[in-house]
């Protein structure tokens, strides 16, 4: 099953990057919001640790949403979802790819809006550098086993395709404090204090919902078929 996700990822990574509309728009919209909340700094003054880091996720959330739109509407657009459903692959394997494949785009668009966060809000880090890629990591696979499910609830018709956008924010509330508070903790010259339940929140929320997500996406992908 893992070679097959391996396959369906390398499919989606190649297509994705070839018609490059959802990591562009990702990049584009990160930088955008990064952009404009710089102008909310005082004169001579600069944004908080804190706010830096929830900027930061917010742009990372918004990409992540288009990038699983772009992600599951490749199947869509050319009724291929069917055509996989058909096929001897597991259901299981396209969730597994999916997320790999959303994984990669993601980590990609932040690279862009790390630097993007230093030099447009003035952040540098200064807390351990294995804290800042560890959060980024396992934020970053929480978020990808939401948007790898609810990106095919929100698929099959076109009144839907805004259904992510509208389910994926209220579920990624843990996450995405757990990863604010962390990334604040970073560029806080500040000492740094009890991260571990922060990052026990985070792994706590990524093995409960890629628990749900092995359950119940056969069920979203293939519900309509």
């Amino acid at each position: 099953m893992l070679k097959r996700a391996g396959i369906l990822a390398s499919k989606d990574l190649k297509l994705s990057m070839s018609g490059g509309q959802g990591l562009v728009q990702a990049v584009l919209l990160g930088l955008l919001l990064i952009f404009l909340f710089s102008l909310s700094k005082p004169l001579g003054g600069g944004i908080s640790p804190q706010a830096a880091g929830a900027i930061f996720w917010l742009a990372s959330a918004f990409g992540l949403v288009l990038v699983f739109n772009d992600l599951f509407a490749i199947e869509e657009a050319n009724g291929a979802r069917i055509g996989i459903l058909s096929s001897p692959v597991p259901v299981h394997a396209v969730w597994i790819g999916k997320g790999v494949a959303g994984l990669s785009l993601l980590l990609i668009s932040q690279l862009v809006f790390l630097p993007a966060t230093a030099a447009f809000l003035g952040q540098t880090v200064h807390g351990p550098v294995w804290l800042l890629a560890v959060t980024l990591v396992g934020a970053d696979i929480g978020l990808v086993v939401i948007g790898a499910l609810l990106g095919a609830l929100s698929q099959g018709q076109a009144a839907r395709e805004s259904l992510l956008s509208v389910i994926v924010f209220p579920l990624l509330l843990p996450v995405l404090l757990s990863g604010i508070t962390l990334f604040g903790m970073c560029f806080s010259p500040e000492p740094i204090e009890g991260p571990d339940k922060w990052l026990g929140l985070i792994f706590a929320f990524d093995c409960l919902f890629s628990g749900a997500g092995l359950f119940l996406f056969p069920f979203v992908y293939s519900g309509e078929e």
